[in-house]
């Protein structure tokens, strides 16, 4: 962003700050927090936190979870809600084989129940039987994994000023294990998150299990929904638990062509974990995801009503659009985040 700090701009900060406390003769009051703080990003604007899912920056060629802090930090990003991969690779996880990037449209047209071509059922099929494989190599894995190189990441993205409020793995399916969701729970408080986040599972005894599991830690679980979002999509997970929330996502709400979310937000607000945010179409429009400010999605609105409201849950950024050629992500999640900045300013 324009307000970050080159290099040499937080050297000449520092040096000039340093100097100034040692030549005054009053207490510089604060100077250690200063101090500490100087080049570091703040997207909490107005006591919104502004957040982003690590999801968004996919398509980045490097997804190590020191790359991926950078990418945040490129975006003035203080807060994230951290997918597996990066987390799990530094830890030690084994590689997969199957290039998710090129995978990644593939499995959302088919989740999105698109006619699918013979040859891109063909690809799915190849790729299905290699996850599999990689999964239960995954989860032997995940049970005598070292622990503590999580809290290693936590103080990595922690000593930048990045917190990482939630974690995303996909340790938390309908197939996994006790063991291997306690793994996943046990990850995420070691990171400093406090909830982890998971697509709605659509069983009542899974979302049963997993709030009852999580609350014992003292987390909470988030399910994330996208077209089949409603109103009442989450009455029964959150009735099961204390430990079952929401994680909201705005702009599939509306393209799924449900009643005003401002009315849900209002009503649902201390249930929700987080929210994810962009900006899609109504039905009526083509559903489409676009630039923000481009589309239906009531950002503005929603981004003030939290910030009147004084709603602490983040507002997770979650960059879906098509990335415009000559740019990349992380560009277009700053363009994300100056315009979260401006509205709540």
């Amino acid at each position: 962003m324009k307000n970050q700090p080159t290099r040499r701009q937080f050297l000449g900060a520092t040096a000039a700050l340093v100097a100034g406390a040692a030549i005054s003769s009053q207490p510089l009051f604060g100077s250690p927090a200063l101090l500490h703080n100087l080049g570091k990003p703040n997207s909490l604007i107005n006591g919104v936190q502004v957040g982003v899912i690590t999801y968004s920056f996919r398509d980045m060629p490097d997804q190590s979870a020191e790359a991926t802090l950078q990418y945040v930090l490129d975006c003035g990003i203080s807060a994230i809600e951290l997918m597996g991969g990066p987390a799990e690779s530094f830890v030690g996880a084994p590689k997969s084989s199957v290039d998710m990037k090129s995978v990644f449209p593939l499995m959302r047209k088919r989740f999105e129940k698109q006619e699918l071509t013979e040859d891109e059922k063909k690809q799915l099929a190849e790729v299905d039987t290699q996850m599999k494989a990689y999964r239960a190599e995954l989860t032997k894995w995940r049970l005598s994994a070292p622990m503590s190189k999580f809290e290693q990441v936590r103080k990595m993205y922690n000593q930048a000023g990045v917190k990482i409020y939630g974690f995303k793995p996909d340790a938390f399916g309908l197939q996994s294990s006790d063991a291997e969701i306690e793994y996943g729970l046990k990850a995420a408080k070691l990171l400093g998150a406090n909830q982890v986040t998971v697509e709605h599972p659509g069983n009542d005894a899974h979302t049963l299990k997993l709030g009852t599991m999580a609350y014992k830690q003292g987390l909470r679980v988030g399910y994330h929904g996208h077209e089949q979002q409603t109103p009442t999509f989450w009455d029964t997970a959150l009735a099961q638990s204390p430990g079952n929330a929401i994680n909201f996502d705005l702009g599939h709400y509306v393209a799924a062509g449900n009643p005003d979310p401002l009315v849900f937000i209002k009503e649902k607000h201390d249930r929700i974990a987080s929210m994810h945010i962009k900006d899609r179409q109504t039905a009526a429009h083509g559903k489409g995801n676009l630039p923000w400010g481009q589309g239906d999605t009531p950002l503005l609105q929603v981004l003030t009503l939290m910030r009147d409201q004084k709603y602490t849950f983040p507002a997770t950024i979650e960059l879906e659009y098509q990335i415009p050629a000559g740019s990349s992500s992380v560009a277009e999640v700053k363009k994300c985040v100056e315009f979260c900045r401006k509205t709540l300013s």
